[in-house]
């Protein structure tokens, strides 16, 4: 169950003038209504937003239930499609109206600097050696390597996906992948593609043909370990199709 909403406003502010709108605001309004469960707080902010932006209201009662919005999940980007699907309904002066207001709001959600991508192991630099087999831009973060042990944090933008490529070795090798931030894909020729998120381990064995990369709308970072194996050599091979990495939701 949320945590459950206390307001006070309509006492402290009109407590002494209209007592009976304050009891309705404080204990009906979001005493009972707003702490209802049929619909998660989360909704409960987006449809009050739509409602108060439909009614033009832009004073201070859509400055709270706009943060309140920020409060319970709302990020930016919601945020700026659901004040630009509703302007088209309610009207375009609304939009601009509304947008003036969220952008106070959502200020401290500023565009993520690429050096807060990489997860735990740090972003790293353009990984511009291997640029020719990626689809995207993609970054390496060295780990460590000094001790035979070859170990890089490899952190791929939305979209971002290496081609098909396959680890050789007379014995041994392979790669193991550790995922650590966003969502991304590993699939092997002829089998489905598997999902990855932080925590899940990938063991790619020497010989299989494969590839793996970040999903559309997430960064996505992992350790890539090369595991020991003699005479350890990769292939690369042709680009992951769009239409292949497009089916991909």
């Amino acid at each position: 169950m949320s945590k459950k909403i206390v307001q006070t406003a309509g006492r402290d502010q009109l407590g002494g003038f209209a007592p009976e709108f304050a009891h309705y605001n404080d204990d009906v309004l979001f005493g009972e209504n707003w702490n209802n469960q049929d619909i998660d707080l989360k909704t409960r902010c987006i449809v009050t937003m739509v409602a108060l932006m439909s009614s033009g209201i832009t004073d201070s009662s859509l400055v709270y239930h706009l943060e309140n919005a920020k409060a319970h999940g709302v990020t930016r980007a919601e945020a700026a499609a659901i004040i630009t699907h509703v302007a088209f309904y309610v009207g375009w002066p609304k939009g601009w109206a509304v947008f003036r207001l969220a952008q106070e709001v959502w200020k401290d959600e500023d565009e993520v600097k690429e050096e807060q991508h990489g997860g735990m192991f740090g972003l790293g630099q353009p990984n511009d050696a291997y640029a020719q087999y990626f689809v995207g831009q993609s970054y390496l973060n060295p780990v460590v390597g000094q001790s035979g042990v070859h170990i890089a944090n490899v952190t791929f933008e939305p979209g971002c996906r290496n081609n098909w490529h396959i680890h050789k070795a007379q014995k041994g090798g392979g790669q193991l992948l550790l995922c650590t931030e966003g969502r991304g894909w590993y699939q092997e020729w002829g089998r489905e593609a598997r999902e990855l998120h932080p925590g899940d381990a990938v063991e790619i064995p020497a010989g299989v043909k494969h590839w793996h990369g970040a999903a559309k709308d997430s960064w996505f970072s992992h350790l890539a370990v090369e595991l020991p194996g003699e005479d350890a050599s990769n292939e690369w091979l042709e680009a992951v199709n769009d239409e292949t990495y497009n089916a991909l939701k």
